[in-house]
């Protein structure tokens, strides 16, 4: 007997997680994105541990959560191959592209205050530039989602068998370890830093296939339902499991403390990251019975919107710090717990904002675009 499956509050609980952890991850770095290099060791401490936290959910979550909904979509209409994917293209790309102009000239506003607006000058008279903005989305540190993300919506016709036999989800182990080893072999070639970036993009999406193959068997095992038992047992293995991935990234944390410079992750604690979005779902999949409250969905609806803006808002605030100069007289635990009270109220309301307004909700995946609103118009008036 079929066991009811229970509403998806507790799916969109873990999409609002993921927009908490990272905000939390853009919100502990200093101006330019390192663990307070200058600082002394002990002022570091607490900013790399709330890295570390944020790091429970991470972008690398709004891809397994992206393709488990891409997993459902598939399965319950069984759209033709070109249908299903000009429909992510238009869900993901137009508001990319949008986005990519935004933040191409946005981003003179903090080069400006930090004195290099003449490098980004620079880049904005490059096609290269351009190029890899939209292929790459190198325009800001967040952008590389959506590109990424719609490259491997490509190969979901693959992914679907791990709907069938779940078990192709455990292949995710496999596809990060040669992602892993032979993005090592090829930053060891001497190769053109542009063809570089691309063949480590490439390498990327083919590793990154294996969180579409866990997706959407976790997909398949929740569609055949999951009984309340079971259920409890899931969440404390994902529980076991998160705790054990967070404690294999401690030594990369421990390198930032004590080097003020990110190291690279290539041992366990590569795993233990990668790894861990899929023990953060076991959580949220195992508390699918819980009582969760229909504030979640409600808030769930904007967290596309709060990864797309939030660094927007991060930047108003440094800028505000830096002009100001009350950055001197702020430890860095005080600035990160400052930043992220501000960047993540500041990234729902900015969302909810651009939500209100018919002509700039589809930006953020929430209304029809532009010419969609022609096109009805039109309609209309015929």
């Amino acid at each position: 007997m079929a066991h009811r499956k229970p509403r998806l509050v507790w799916f969109d609980a873990n999409r609002v997680f993921a927009a908490l952890g990272v905000v939390l991850i853009h919100s502990t770095t200093d101006f330019s994105g390192k663990p307070f290099a200058n600082a002394d060791p002990d002022a570091r401490l607490i900013p790399i541990f709330l890295r570390s936290l944020g790091e429970f959910s991470g972008s690398e979550m709004f891809f397994l959560f992206s393709l488990f909904l891409m997993a459902m979509r598939v399965d319950r209409k069984m759209p033709g191959y070109g249908e299903a994917i000009a429909t992510q293209a238009k869900r993901l790309l137009v508001p990319f592209a949008f986005w990519v102009l935004f933040y191409a000239f946005y981003r003179l506003l903090k080069a400006s205050t930090f004195d290099y607006a003449d490098f980004i000058w620079g880049q904005l008279g490059e096609v290269q530039s351009w190029i890899s903005y939209f292929l790459l989305g190198s325009v800001m540190y967040h952008m590389h989602f959506l590109p990424t993300l719609f490259a491997l919506f490509l190969f979901y016709p693959l992914m679907r068998g791990a709907t069938r036999y779940p078990v192709l989800g455990l292949t995710l182990f496999l596809t990060l370890g040669i992602m892993n080893n032979t993005q090592a072999f090829i930053w060891g070639l001497d190769l053109d830093p542009v063809v570089r970036s691309y063949v480590i993009r490439a390498l990327k999406i083919f590793g990154y296939v294996g969180y579409g193959l866990a997706a959407f068997a976790l997909y398949g095992l929740w569609k055949d339902g999951i009984p309340r038992g079971e259920s409890r047992l899931l969440r404390r293995g994902g529980l076991y499991f998160a705790a054990l991935a967070y404690v294999a990234t401690l030594p990369f944390f421990a390198t930032a403390w004590q080097t003020g410079d990110w190291g690279i992750r290539s041992g366990w604690d590569f795993y233990g990251h990668f790894l861990m979005p899929i023990c953060i779902f076991l959580i949220f999949l195992g508390g699918q019975y819980l009582e969760w409250s229909p504030r979640w969905s409600t808030l769930a609806k904007y967290t596309f919107g709060v990864y797309l803006v939030h660094p927007a808002v991060i930047d108003l605030f440094d800028i505000a710090l830096f002009t100001s100069g009350l950055y001197q007289y702020i430890a860095p635990a005080g600035i990160v717990t400052l930043r992220y009270a501000l960047a993540l109220p500041g990234a729902f309301l900015f969302t909810l904002g651009l939500s209100k307004i018919r002509l700039t909700a589809w930006t953020i995946g929430l209304g029809p675009t532009p010419w969609e609103m022609l096109q009805a118009r039109k309609a209309a008036d015929t």
